[in-house]
């Protein structure tokens, strides 16, 4: 249980929902900012507005997927107003105070070790980054659908990258019929994909590999998929691009040539966001119970 525990939320989406309602359920003292024109209102929790008193007075402190902007613009869509943490708010957060997000970009890092607050990245997380492969797959499964007329089912994929999401991905096209080529770039991953029935190649050969396939699906968050290799392809091939933004493809030149370039970051928040929203409501309330019972065990 929660029991004691202050959470403050700032921001967020359907996702957080799911979270704060995991806290309240918890018995946590739940205060959210962010969330006036929710259309089902949240029980449980106060309504807040954001101030430093408010940074001052919380145990546990939980922001958006993606944190805040270099601007501290908090993601509030359920706000009718901008949400911003001013940056000398930051100093009212205490040194004990849990911060938690999804991925914590250079300012917020910034501010943890400014005021010397510990951030916590939900999203490096092996376990989460592995459930949400799941709703990611089934995502970027469904745009493929909708972008071509043909189906999966006896089609050319290729997957960029089998890190957790590319390896999810890559099983579930199998599953479906498709023929599966991967790009890797060890040799242990190479061992992994011909264990698996996939047709591996290095990603440094990849110019070699596309002239027949029907869907890219990088994985990849560096410019792999570039003018050289769109220029390659097939006129109606689709690439999905999952890797957070700008993504791995150049875009510009894709449109240029004609070629459906499609960047999807963040699908289980678009697609699955209960399910998304569950996976990180049990993994930040058993992080917070984790925490709290380190705390106990060394006083």
């Amino acid at each position: 249980m929660l029991t004691g525990i202050t959470i403050v939320f700032l921001g967020g989406d359907a996702r957080q929902v799911e979270v704060i309602n995991k806290c309240v359920e918890l018995d946590a003292t739940v205060r959210v900012v962010g969330f006036d024109r929710l259309e089902t209102p949240l029980k449980g929790v106060s309504q807040e507005t954001l101030s430093p008193g408010l940074l001052a007075g919380a145990d546990v402190i939980i922001l958006p997927v993606i944190g805040c902007d270099d601007h501290g613009v908090v993601p509030a869509p359920f706000s009718a107003e901008q949400l911003v943490i001013k940056r000398e708010w930051f100093a009212s957060v205490r040194k004990s105070t849990l911060v938690y997000t999804g991925i914590a970009k250079s300012f917020l890092k910034q501010m943890g070790d400014e005021h010397s607050f510990r951030i916590i990245e939900v999203l490096e997380r092996d376990d989460v980054a592995i459930y949400n492969s799941i709703p990611t797959a089934e995502g970027a499964i469904m745009m493929a659908i909708q972008n071509t007329d043909i189906t999966i089912h006896g089609s050319t994929c290729m997957v960029l990258g089998i890190g957790r999401t590319g390896f999810t991905l890559a099983g579930t096209l199998q599953g479906l019929g498709a023929n599966v080529r991967v790009g890797v770039r060890r040799e242990d991953d190479v061992a992994r994909a011909v264990q698996m029935g996939w047709k591996p190649f290095a990603t440094r050969d990849l110019a070699a590999n596309v002239g027949d396939v029907d869907l890219i699906f990088n994985t990849i968050p560096t410019m792999i998929v570039t003018a050289q290799i769109i220029s390659k392809l097939p006129r109606t091939a689709v690439i999905i691009d999952l890797a957070s933004a700008p993504g791995g493809t150049d875009f510009r030149f894709a449109e240029k040539r004609g070629v459906k370039a499609i960047l999807a970051p963040g699908i289980p928040g678009i697609v699955a966001p209960k399910t998304a929203g569950i996976i990180m409501a049990n993994t930040i309330c058993q992080s917070i119970l984790d925490e709290y019972q380190l705390r106990g065990d060394e006083q």
